[in-house]
């Protein structure tokens, strides 16, 4: 696997975790993507920041970070 489609797979991966541990939370108004972009899991970021727990903003922080290695 090649180094940009390992950077792109993490920002996905983090995406779909928080779904899985805030969706129904932080979330609860956000639809799940199956191949989320950049922005997309940017968007979650946001709302993870504004409506999760310390937990949940540490997650946004890990995925601003991933999103910003995949552009």
């Amino acid at each position: 696997m090649n180094d940009q489609a390992s950077k792109s797979a993490d920002f996905a991966t983090l995406y779909r975790r928080a779904f899985q541990e805030f969706g129904t939370h932080a979330l609860w108004n956000k639809r799940f993507l199956e191949a989320p972009a950049p922005e997309d899991a940017l968007v979650i970021a946001r709302a993870l920041r504004i409506e999760g727990n310390l937990e949940a903003r540490r997650l946004a922080e890990e995925i601003e970070q991933a999103c910003r290695a995949a552009i």
